[in-house]
Order: structure tokens, then sequence, then C-alpha cells
């Protein structure tokens, strides 16, 4: 029996070692393909001909002048040919020759500085190697013999018209956009511009769009209507902006439901109140009304307005409540403003200055 296993043992043995890996043994192929290396650089017509090379250069500093002519046009165009308005010819002529401008501005500097790199520049071809961790010291005195080697080959030092040009474009080409954006400001005072509106003594409160006087008899319980001041519609200019800050919303509500504020008692008339319809977040309408709970929301920003408590904010980004408009009826029975708004409508940065 011990002769038995003693032998089974060490068959197990040979058989472990008949299959056990050997080590790799390294193959050199002896068809491995070379490295080509790069192809051999190709000599441009400029690093042949010194006329050719002075050529180019006064191509791209010429579309560089071009770039900057363009932006000096576009900027020239928006001043002497302003927008008229109900003028659509001034309009065409503004568009087409601040588009002109501003079309040779952004390609001039663009084609330019492609054929400067094209046809100036150096183009063979290189391999550098990169490491994610602080080079030596000599390889950081490598790059900047590089950078030294770059300056040589583009020329940017050496040449003074083609760099000269070229920063004169730069300077030159967000001209016509500071210009644009400037105008988009208004000239006068914003927050004066929107702390006074169509609204007045007497103004009478009129249905949008029909422009229809509202009587306070029209106004039940639960309804709104979308209000503006009567005569907007006879404006000559600027309607849409008088409309824009003089959008009012009104509302009847039961008096007993209505806590008015001290010093307001005589701003709403039998429940009937009036609040500006421009947002106190950015300036989106307010345009929902929820009857049983007499909240206004905006739909934009989700701001919420408590109508039974002077508008006050219950939620959302909106920072202040919207501005109230004091109401009141004329002889005849006609809702109508007693004065302006007491605050400036819309968003509230607009009234940090005051």
């Amino acid at each position: 029996m011990a002769e038995v296993h003693e032998g089974a043992a060490g068959s197990e043995v040979e058989k472990h070692e008949s299959t056990a890996p050997r080590p790799a043994t390294a193959v050199v192929r002896a068809d491995r393909i070379p490295n080509p290396g790069f192809p051999p650089e190709r000599l441009r017509v400029t690093d042949l001909d010194p006329k050719k090379e002075k050529q180019a250069e006064r191509t791209v500093s010429g579309l560089f002048l071009l770039s900057i002519v363009g932006s000096i046009i576009a900027v020239v165009a928006y001043i002497v040919l302003p927008i008229e308005e109900g003028n659509p010819g001034s309009v065409r002529l503004n568009n087409l020759f601040l588009g002109v401008g501003i079309t040779l501005g952004l390609l001039g500097i663009g084609i330019g500085a492609v054929h400067w790199s094209k046809a100036l520049m150096h183009g063979h071809e290189l391999v550098e190697q990169r490491h994610p961790t602080r080079g030596s010291d000599e390889s950081r005195t490598r790059a900047v013999e590089i950078f030294r080697e770059s300056n040589k080959e583009s020329g940017f030092t050496r040449r003074s018209l083609v760099r000269n040009t070229l920063i004169g474009a730069l300077v030159a080409t967000p001209i016509p956009a500071v210009a644009l954006f400037r105008d988009l400001a208004p000239e006068e005072d914003p927050i004066a511009l929107l702390k006074q509106t169509m609204w007045e003594e007497g103004t009478r409160l009129a249905l949008d769009p029909s422009g229809v006087p509202i009587r306070a008899s029209d106004v039940t319980i639960g309804s709104v209507f979308h209000v503006i001041p009567e005569g907007l519609a006879e404006l000559e200019s600027h309607r849409l902006e008088e409309k824009a800050k003089a959008a009012v919303l009104l509302m009847r509500l039961p008096p007993d439901e209505l806590n008015i504020r001290e010093g307001r008692e005589t701003w709403s008339y039998d429940g009937i109140v009036a609040y500006s319809k421009i947002c106190t977040h950015v300036g989106c309408p307010v345009a929902l009304y929820e009857q049983q709970t007499h909240h206004l929301l905006c739909p934009c920003h989700q701001s919420q307005f408590d109508v039974a408590n002077h508008c006050e904010v219950i939620f959302g980004p909106a920072a202040r409540p919207l501005p109230q408009l004091p109401i009141t009826v004329d002889d005849e029975g006609y809702l109508v403003a007693r004065r302006d708004f007491e605050e400036p409508v819309g968003p509230s940065f607009w009234e940090r200055e005051l």
C-alpha cells in the first residue's frame, strides 16, 4: 500500500511539472516595420523667394488693416445712420453698413491670422515629449529656448509691420461691440423712468387691449381684469414701453377678507384693488389669479403674492410686494387712479439707489 501511494504521489508530481508554465521567451520579429520618420519638409514659395515672402507679409498686414477699417466703419455707421422710428429705410441702411463693418472686422483678423501661419511661419513637423510633473532644470531651460525659437520662426518680433497691425486689429475689433452694448442702456435715469408711469390723478382704468373704461359695478367678487390706462392706444410713440410699466391687475375681494394696511385705507374701493402686473423678480407678467386663496402667481419663476395682504411675497424669488395703484371712482362710476404708483414697478434692483 505504501509503495502504491508513493508511486501515485510521484506521478502527480511529474504531471504537475509537465503542466507548469514555462518562462516566456522574447521573440524579435525580423519583419518589423521600421519607423518611417517625418516626411521631408516641402518648402513653400515664400521660403524660396524673398520677394514672395515680403508680398505675403504685406498681404497679412493688409488684412489686419482691413479689420481695423471694418471696425471703424461699424462704429461710424451706427452713429451716422441711426434707426428712425417709422422709417424702414433707416433700418436697412443701419443693418447693412453695421453688418458689413463687423464682417470685415472679424474676417480680416481671422483670414489674416490663418494666412500668416500658412505662408510665413515655418511648417516643419516635430514631436514634443510631455511629462505631467515639473521638469528638470535642463528641460525648463530647453522650454525657454523653444519659446525663443518659436518667436524666431513665427517672426512675431522681427516682423514689426505684421505684429503692429495685428495688435491694432485686436484692439479695434471689440469697439463695435462696446458701442452697441453701451447704447442698450437708457439715455435717462432708469430709476426715474420706472418710477413714473402713465397713471395720474383721474386716469380711468380701461380693459386691455380694447381700452374700454371699467365701472366699479362691472367688477364682481372673484373676477380679475387686465388693465391699462385710458388713452394708451392714442400714444404716437413708446406705446409698448408705457404699457409695460403701467399694466395692472384689477381684482375684487370680499371687504372683510381684505387686510388694509394703515395709511392705505383709501387705496381701494369696496374691496376692489389694483396691483402692478410686472413681477418684482425680473419683470415677468404676473397673470394667474387663484380666486379661493386670493393668490397671484408669476408663471415664469413661480413667485406668489397674497392679494389679501397687499400682495406680499409668500413664495418664490421675488424680493418685495407688487406695487399697489391707489384707485377710487369718479362721478360717473368709473374706476380711476388717485395718483401714480408710489414706488418703481418691476425688478427690485431698480430701487437700490432711491
